[in-house]
């Protein structure tokens, strides 16, 4: 049997951060610099999505939409592991009761969209 997603999380967030730590990296800046390898599969996400609709004259239609769908996968795992890494096994606690929160905002109950106040 596979492991399960989160298991896959923590156990490339455990990798990465041994091998942070073996190169001297403190905690935090391990963090910070997980943090800003989100941002780089942001910018890679933004790319694809640039290709796939071929705004860029040079370039053209550089990528396809399956290309953008597994650029938001790396941005999604790179997240995850960096969540795994700044709170260890509570990270799924973590992400469930922020993701329950956050979309009871936008849910729709009964008939009614919820729309959160501006």
């Amino acid at each position: 049997m596979s492991p399960s997603p989160w298991e896959t999380i923590g156990q490339l967030a455990d990798l990465f951060t041994r091998l942070d730590t073996a190169r001297g990296i403190s905690a935090e800046q391990q963090w910070t610099l997980q943090v800003l390898k989100l941002t780089e599969e942001v910018g890679e996400s933004a790319q694809a999505v640039i290709g796939a609709w071929a705004t860029n004259p040079r370039k053209g239609r550089s990528h396809t939409w399956e290309h953008v769908q597994e650029e938001v996968v790396d941005t999604a795992i790179t997240s995850l592991v960096a969540l795994h890494r700044m709170l260890g096994d509570e990270a799924p606690a973590f992400f469930e009761a922020l993701l329950a929160r956050k979309a009871a905002r936008f849910l729709v109950l009964g008939d009614e969209a919820v729309v959160p106040p501006l």
